[in-house]
């Protein structure tokens, strides 16, 4: 006899699944950074995967990613390609055109060879050039940083996708790709295979929905999952959304649990203005990539989920059927990262 879904069940075990996930806590201690050095991001607040540099007309997006050392030592040339892939990520998601990657490594020189080699190998899918760094050759627990420079899509800041843009009433759409496999160890997505150097061009698709204004705000899904990225977005203004599991892309192979929690190479949260949800997914589609509407913006604070697993009549009349939804974070109440706004 088939078993019988439920769709109450199976949300709440997604809830726990996505709030134990290590790539969701492991962002609390974020909080630090204002504990510190207060609210910091040169337009109002915390959040952005960037900070904003702006000299004169021209608007620059910079940023830096810190490998996690155990993945480093266990999987060098791994990490050197991870390196350039999350700065490259978070200067899309700020919709800047990325320039330039510059790196520090430290380690023995077998670990820095391979590291090296693994950026070498980045750079050149996203092509993007490594112009510079530091390199230090010693025994012991090594460690690897990059940093990203990218150029904003307009002449000033009001095309830089910023969490600050984030409303009501603007559509969520999830943008990714959906060809490639998941790696053993942990819950990555990796697309280089099947994707080779069109990746270069495919992270360039965010800098003309910025410039065209069909996206205002985005947010690329990395350690914390989709679901963690998703309140990341919303954090900084206490917004809310529900994300439709049926509209969700997602790799026929790859479980809802899984997907929900998995780093993709490519996969984007974005923000789209009522009426221009076409526009900003065309220039996705026309690549080959998914992208589809899975959601809108509210200002509930609530990030929910709604079931994969609904009959006709309850889409139908979804709104008499709020126990098919499950709420995962209430950003009213609590935050991710536990940075501040201004």
């Amino acid at each position: 006899m088939e078993k019988e879904l439920n769709p109450l069940s199976e949300l709440n075990e997604l809830v726990d699944l996505v709030r134990s996930h290590p790539g969701v806590r492991n962002k609390a201690p974020i909080a630090l950074v204002s504990d510190i050095l207060g609210p910091s991001d040169s337009f109002a607040g915390p959040g952005d995967d960037g900070a904003v540099v702006q000299d004169g007309d021209v608007t620059m997006v910079v940023g830096g990613e810190a490998l996690w050392p155990p993945f480093v030592q266990g999987d060098p040339f791994g990490a050197g390609v991870a390196a350039v892939l999350a700065n490259v990520n978070d200067l899309a998601a700020m919709g800047a055109r990325p320039l330039a990657i510059v790196d520090t490594v430290v380690g023995p020189e077998a670990l820095a060879r391979k590291a090296l080699e693994g950026m070498r190998y980045a750079a050149g899918l996203y092509q993007v050039p490594i112009v510079g760094g530091h390199l230090t050759i010693r025994d012991g627990a090594p460690a690897i940083s990059a940093f990203g420079l990218g150029r904003a899509a307009g002449p000033g800041a009001d095309r830089v996708l910023s969490v600050r843009n984030a409303a009501p009433g603007q559509s969520l759409i999830v943008a990714c790709c959906i060809e490639g496999r998941m790696r053993d160890d942990f819950n990555f997505f990796r697309s280089f295979d099947e994707r080779g150097t069109r990746l270069g061009d495919d992270i360039r698709v965010l800098p003309t929905v910025a410039a065209d204004g069909s996206c205002v705000a985005a947010k690329d899904i990395s350690m914390a999952g989709l679901v963690g990225s998703l309140a990341m977005l919303l954090e900084f203004r206490q917004l809310g959304a529900t994300v439709d599991l049926a509209a969700l892309p997602r790799p026929s192979d790859v479980a809802m649990g899984a997907w929900l929690t998995t780093f993709p190479c490519f996969g984007f949260l974005l923000c789209s203005p009522a009426g221009r949800e076409d526009a900003c997914m065309q220039p996705f589609h026309e690549r080959g990539l998914a992208a589809a509407v899975v959601g809108s913006i509210d200002d509930s604070g609530l990030v929910r989920l709604r079931s994969e697993h609904r009959s006709e009549h309850e889409q139908e009349y979804e709104q008499e059927h709020e126990h098919e939804t499950a709420t995962v974070f209430d950003l009213r109440a609590e935050s991710v990262t536990g940075l501040r706004p201004g």
